[in-house]
């Protein structure tokens, strides 16, 4: 399999809130974010990315699952899900550090297989900064 790493800063261009009253400072949120990844790879190298999460926080601290979608260059896609361990620091910066998996594709990107690891900081109330690296399989690769 490929390795691959990649970068990007995302705007969040969506969010909401709920909090819950079963114990002090719990809170449901979810946030839809898009930007446009660096990647070596060519094949991710300015493709387009919206992923979407879903925090359960207490007390700043907890969990990110959710979902994400590349848009390539090409007019291929790829997509799949995550999961991370979300953490505040003092200061009040929030990072989620975790896994994500590839789902499946069009395109070139049909069954695609994969995935890796991923680190997300909070770099203002509407801006994230994401670092990511893992390995990828096309179908095609596998089929030869």
């Amino acid at each position: 399999m490929p390795s691959i790493s990649g970068s990007f800063s995302g705007k969040i261009t969506q969010q909401s809130g709920l909090p819950l009253n079963d114990q002090p400072n719990h809170l449901l949120g979810i946030a839809e974010v898009d930007g446009t990844q660096n990647s070596p790879d060519p094949l991710w190298n300015d493709s387009r990315i919206t992923y979407w999460g879903i925090n359960d926080l207490l007390n700043g601290e907890g969990s990110q699952t959710g979902y994400f979608n590349n848009v390539h260059p090409d007019g291929g896609r790829d997509f799949g899900t995550f999961e991370g361990k979300v953490s505040t620091a003092a200061g009040g910066t929030m990072t989620v550090e975790g896994t994500f998996e590839f789902t499946g594709g069009d395109g070139q990107y049909r069954g695609l297989t994969g995935g890796g690891t991923f680190k997300t900081v909070a770099k203002s109330e509407t801006e994230v900064e994401a670092t990511w690296n893992g390995a990828y399989e096309l179908a095609k690769a596998q089929a030869g």
